[in-house]
């Protein structure tokens, strides 16, 4: 779990007070450092819960995505295009997961110079108690509702569609056009006007006047925490 910084305010809501003056609209600016701090605090609370399994989450997703496969075996080019990480990265996961004994390689019978990981016993049980835990916690997400999260899901989705993440299906919602979310215009949310949140006037947290004593402070105390060993596989 990450260590609780319990600030007298949000450094973030403060940076983004700052950057309005200094620059402009901040709405953009203080929703990707929310994302980015958010990554933060919920891969140490991952990593926490898989710690007794000695896992990390990136080993967890490979071994639960083996699990996925009919046979329990996926080339590794495969794990690393649905991982969506780089094949580098897929190798020293399944390296460390061999060492534990979770994983065996195995040749590729239909490509000769390529391996499959297979996920073995110990893999599936570790696997199998590992997913308990975290659904327990609901992976970290247990103050958010289960239309919040749908909303979260389909908010982040659209920025994975326009990256080329994937290739949306004929007639899906996929297709909307562009700059358009869920049937909302450009920089409305949830039919509230642009740069207006949950009632609130620009600039406004929670009803309150915004209180700019230290604002200078802004990212870089939020950027500066939590950085190291977030990416291990």
């Amino acid at each position: 779990m990450a260590k609780r910084l319990d600030l007298p305010f949000d450094p973030i809501a403060r940076a983004a007070q700052i950057w309005e003056e200094k620059f402009g609209p901040a709405d953009a600016m203080a929703a990707v450092t929310s994302i980015m701090r958010a990554q933060q605090l919920l891969l140490a609370e991952l990593d926490g819960l898989l710690r007794p399994y000695a896992l990390t989450f990136a080993r967890y997703e490979a071994l639960i995505l083996l699990t996925f496969s009919r046979r329990g075996s996926l080339p590794l080019r495969v794990m690393g295009e649905r991982l969506m990480v780089h094949p580098t990265s897929v190798t020293n996961t399944i390296d460390r997961l061999e060492e534990q004994g979770m994983v065996v390689r195995r040749p590729n019978p239909r490509d000769g110079r390529g391996t499959l990981a297979e996920i073995t016993g110990l893999g599936r049980e570790v696997a199998e108690r590992a997913t308990a835990d975290l659904m327990a916690a609901r992976f970290g997400m247990g103050g958010y509702g289960a239309g919040e999260l749908g909303q979260v899901f389909t908010l982040l989705r659209g920025l994975r569609l326009e990256a080329g993440d994937f290739v949306p299906e004929p007639g899906t919602a996929d297709e909307a056009e562009p700059g358009e979310v869920n049937g909302t215009e450009p920089g409305e949310v949830n039919g509230t006007e642009p740069g207006e949140v949950n009632g609130t006037e620009p600039g406004e947290v929670n009803g309150a006047e915004p209180d700019v004593a230290g604002a200078a402070r802004g990212t870089a105390e939020a950027h500066d925490r939590g950085r190291a060993g977030t990416g291990s596989p």
